[in-house]
């Protein structure tokens, strides 16, 4: 069911002052309801407002943390959950990345916001965060340009606790007026039914392939991390 997530959280969640503003979003939870894929509103902050049972099911292996549940703050999910990458395949290039830039994005709207502020905190006690937000981040959007920052129609790596779904997803914003208005945003998870796999082909290994380094950063060039 959808639902106004709860939980501990740095600060406290806002609710719309407007009762038509509230009778709109418990419709809106209704409609989430009805959605099999994945589907969540946030806020500026990426603070959860409504999720269905689908986004729900994803994360349901994850475990507890004091501020990182992606039910509570998903951003804070993507940079700070140590469970993050084995649900968001590719974690650091597909997921962490995209999502530092819109959070650079929204720091530069909503700068003295307080909760914006306590994950840039964060972020900076992060040596590692701190190193993708300073050096890698902007190496990164260079690299492979802008428009991989953007969230709606993006395909990227998922895995789903479920074997019937596929290895990816594709992102969809789906935002009406009224939510825009609210400062709110819709993203649904669009998934994809696994395929069969191909009979295996022998493969010579290769050590250490895919493998951070400790300490440093694989979009952060050496000579910047």
């Amino acid at each position: 069911m959808a639902y106004q997530a709860g939980g501990p959280r740095p600060q406290p969640r806002p609710v719309p002052d407007s009762l038509e503003a509230q009778a709109y979003l418990q419709d809106y939870a209704a409609l989430l309801d009805a959605v099999t894929f994945p589907s969540v509103v946030v806020d500026h902050r990426w603070d959860v407002v409504l999720a269905n049972d689908a986004f729900e099911t994803l994360f349901r292996a994850v475990g507890p943390h004091p501020t990182a549940m992606p039910g509570d703050n998903f951003l804070r999910f993507v940079l700070f959950h140590p469970d993050a990458g084995t649900v968001l395949a590719e974690h650091e290039s597909s997921w962490c990345l995209p999502m530092l830039a819109h959070f650079a994005a929204a720091v530069e709207r909503h700068g003295h916001d307080h909760g914006l502020q306590s994950i840039l905190r964060d972020i900076a006690q992060d040596p590692i965060m701190d190193a993708a937000y300073r050096h890698g981040l902007p190496h990164w959007i260079r690299t492979v340009g802008r428009h991989a920052v953007e969230h709606d129609g993006a395909v990227r790596p998922l895995l789903h606790p479920d074997p019937r779904w596929g290895s990816t997803c594709r992102i969809v914003g789906e935002t009406p007026k009224t939510l825009h208005d609210m400062g709110y945003t819709r993203l649904t998870l669009v998934l994809r039914e696994a395929r069969r796999p191909a009979p295996a082909k022998r493969r010579t290994s290769r050590p250490g392939r895919g493998r951070r380094t400790a300490g440093h950063l694989s979009v952060v060039p050496a000579a910047e991390a």
